[in-house]
């Protein structure tokens, strides 16, 4: 088979963690593909180089790229800064799959010499494979190329393709952010139950061990979130005296819409 060569722009927070999820599935997933990271704050010395895996602070001689995918994993006000870089590097068939957010796909293309190019809005939890990702592309990216960005966003969890970038800012409003939101809730959550005699350690174990052990039943189940909250539900018991304080009066339903229309708008303000 043909090496499949993939420059990855950029190894913060979230290129690192789609990273370290492609390094653990590469053999597996794709033994014919070469990843080349680069980014001019990486300390490549200090890094694991491996013949899957290049670090590099600058882009290889033109001659020696030929990339077939650029993914674009920086921040978002220095895409026009590097990206036309990769324009000459790609090979003809080439394609650009942006995790920016707020870089429409016009202009990733504008940048990158006219090539195709596909969104992609992953979450944090792509770093231990259990992943969010929507995925948005523009007419001329090519069914062999939406498969080749689908297959490495299902290494790292879920995929859900999208018909446009609003709908893509809706997920990001809703995915995207959505582990900043989780976290939001697990911390109040744990602080409520150390006020009522709980230590740290104890009321952080029973928090996330009820909400892993609730999720996983969800996620295993074939009933409505609104049937599996009724089952454990006893009339006049704990369970309803503490959902009709956390949310009787619609107050928590509000809220949580409030907060998605609040990403997506600042989404739309980004684009």
């Amino acid at each position: 088979m043909i090496e499949l060569r993939i420059a990855l722009v950029g190894h913060g927070k979230m290129g690192g963690a789609l990273l370290t999820q492609w390094r653990a599935v590469a053999a597996r997933d794709f033994p014919d593909t070469r990843f080349f990271v680069i980014d001019p704050m990486s300390d490549g010395d200090s890094l694991e180089q491996s013949d899957r895996v290049a670090y590099l602070r600058e882009p290889p001689p033109v001659e020696a790229c030929g990339f077939d995918l650029v993914i674009v994993a920086v921040k978002p006000q220095v895409v026009a800064e590097v990206l036309p870089d990769y324009a000459a590097r790609m090979a003809p068939d080439g394609f650009v799959a942006s995790i920016a957010a707020g870089c429409s796909i016009e202009r990733l293309s504008a940048l990158s010499g006219g090539a195709p190019v596909v969104r992609v809005m992953p979450n944090l939890s792509a770093a231990i494979g259990a992943g969010v990702s929507g995925l948005c592309a523009d007419d001329s990216a090519t069914p062999e190329q939406r498969a080749t960005i689908e297959a490495l966003m299902a290494a790292v969890g879920t995929t859900l393709w999208v018909p446009d970038e609003d709908m893509l800012d809706r997920l990001t409003a809703v995915a995207g952010s959505g582990p900043g939101y989780v976290f939001e809730i697990a911390r109040t959550y744990v602080a409520a139950a150390e006020e009522l005699g709980f230590s740290p350690a104890e009321a952080r174990q029973l928090v996330l061990g009820t909400m892993a052990g609730t999720i996983a039943m969800a996620q295993g189940s074939s009933s409505s979130l609104e049937d599996l909250r009724t089952s454990v539900t006893s009339k006049n018991g704990t369970t309803a005296a503490g959902l009709d304080a956390l949310n009787g009066d619609g107050a928590l339903g509000q809220r949580f819409r409030a907060t998605l229309d609040a990403a997506y708008d600042r989404a739309v303000e980004l684009r």
